[in-house]
């Protein structure tokens, strides 16, 4: 994001933002909820949250001062580590929620991992201490094992014990939130005009592109445009968190404007611009880098050196996928957690994706390529999208919750992975004697070194260990009497068909061929 000169003069106390991290189920959404006094978990499918939300509230002091505070909540499933990275990057303050039943959990660590590559100050917040099963201690230790020093413990880092159920602990959060940002002296200029970071975007079929964004430094108001990467959008409507559009907003606030040309990516930083002239000049200029940059990594790939062999790629099959979801960044992570299932044999290949509902495209897309299916994440099948797939068979399949799709993709890569050939050895065998040869058949004796000969198998003849040909056991006799099997030790006879001629001291594998 470009760096404004700001005024000293002109520099005011702003409110913090604040992003909410931490594991799967350790209460984020029920903290943000209680806060804000509205059921964001009963609107979110599975219990879990599967986007950013921003909610700003006034918090009165104990000085009777008030002060505004923007909150920002992240997924804790493992697929949405964009998002949560994206969160901390936009805060000023970190909130790391651990539960007092689970402790320290995978997505904690994780969490944890990104707020310290961020610097920003965090402070942790132990929850369901109403819990019968709630254990503070044993949560406490477990932070100090992973280097969380809360104070008490060998550190400064200030934590909260709460429940977001109830309600205890959270008048307390929220004073340690406003000191700790009255420490970090967050100041900002509300003249400049508007910055800071994209933190979602969809596609809403009435209105267009909108995305939302959360101010950082100045004050967005309507006229101005505003310069996401390559996307732009003149400001003409502005709609706060509480979806009242306003003429103007300042810094630390969440807002959410349309009319880019194109879909910002979440995470982008935002300039805003007085006029559309300076807007498309910074576009151009960003364009312009890019390429620049592209021209710079360019690399060919170095011939393979005298003796080396170049490996060989190997043929996968592939389950071809187009993806819809509602918003950008639901749709990476969507994208990557699909991408990690790939195995061996198989894997996911992404042919077209996009924000929105499935349409006529992406159904012809999917019906264009063998095996193709679309998957829809959080949006509906437009009429022609429908009626297209039911009238060519072409799965579309919908889903509302992460794991869900996921565990539906697994099976169906299991089902279509391709069984591969092997050869299992049944038994091994010595050839003693060699007693008639005719025309690609022989009549030879043998023992059983280990395992079982079986009749009818197919057989592989090596000499000093190296293969020489094969063959087919045409007939097995133990003490001159037909038999299906041999055993282990056993001495028998046997008619063999092969090319290749058996002499005393060969070694026959007996192996069938199975499918995996």
């Amino acid at each position: 994001m470009p760096k404004k000169q700001s005024n000293n003069e002109t520099l005011i106390e702003r409110p913090p933002v604040i992003v909410i991290t931490g594991h799967i189920d350790h209460g984020k959404s029920t903290l943000l909820d209680f806060i804000r006094k509205t059921n964001i978990v009963e609107g979110e499918a599975g219990g879990i949250t599967q986007h950013i939300s921003a909610y700003e509230l006034t918090h009165k002091r104990g000085d009777g001062r008030e002060q505004r505070i923007t909150f920002l909540d992240t997924p804790g499933h493992q697929a949405f580590s964009g998002m949560r990275e994206r969160g901390v990057e936009t805060a000023d303050i970190a909130i790391l929620i651990v539960s007092a039943e689970d402790s320290v959990k995978a997505q904690t660590i994780e969490s944890l991992k990104t707020i310290k590559e961020s610097g920003i100050p965090f402070i942790v917040a132990i929850n369901k201490i109403d819990k019968p099963g709630a254990n503070v201690e044993k949560t406490k230790n477990e932070l100090v094992e992973h280097e969380v020093y809360i104070e008490g413990y060998g550190g400064d880092i200030p934590y909260v014990l709460i429940s977001a159920k109830t309600g205890e602990g959270i008048p307390e959060l929220l004073d340690i939130i406003l000191l700790v940002a009255d420490m970090a002296e967050l100041k900002g200029n509300p003249s400049l005009p508007a910055s800071g970071m994209v933190i979602e975007s969809r596609l809403d079929q009435k209105c267009g592109i909108t995305t939302t964004l959360i101010v950082k430094e100045g004050t967005l108001s309507k006229g101005m445009f505003v310069v996401a990467e390559e996307a732009i959008s003149p400001v003409r409507v502005i709609t706060d968190f509480l979806g009242r559009q306003v003429d103007s907003i300042s810094f630390s606030s969440p807002v959410s404007i349309v009319g880019f040309n194109k879909i910002p990516s979440p995470g982008a930083p935002f300039t805003s611009y007085k006029t559309k002239k300076e807007a498309e000049e910074a576009v151009r200029l960003f364009i312009e880098k890019k390429v620049i940059g592209k021209k710079e990594i360019v690399t060919k790939k170095p011939a393979p050196q005298a003796g080396e062999i170049e490996e060989a790629e190997v043929k996968k099959a592939i389950f071809p996928i187009v993806l819809k979801s509602d918003t950008l960044g639901t749709l990476e992570a969507i994208e990557r957690e699909l991408l990690q299932l790939n195995q061996e044999l198989i894997e996911v290949k992404v042919i077209q994706k996009g924000v929105g509902s499935i349409n006529e495209s992406d159904v012809k897309m999917a019906g264009a390529t063998e095996g193709g299916v679309v998957i829809g994440f959080n949006v509906k099948t437009d009429s022609t999208g429908g009626e297209i797939s039911m009238r060519n068979n072409i799965p579309v399949k919908l889903f509302n919750i992460i794991y869900k799709l996921t565990e539906w993709v697994e099976a169906e890569l299991k089902e279509r992975k391709p069984r591969v050939e092997s050869e299992e050895i049944t038994g091994v065998a010595k050839i003693l004697k060699v007693f008639s040869s005719t025309k690609n058949k022989q009549v030879a004796g043998g023992r059983v070194l280990t395992g079982t000969l079986i009749s009818g198998s197919n057989i592989i003849i090596k000499r000093r260990d190296v293969e020489i040909g094969r063959g087919k056991i045409v007939e097995l006799q133990q003490q001159k009497l037909k038999t299906k099997e041999v055993e282990e030790g056993i001495e028998f006879g046997m008619l063999i068909e092969s090319k290749i001629d058996v002499a005393p001291g060969d070694t026959i594998e007996s192996f069938m061929v199975v499918q995996k």
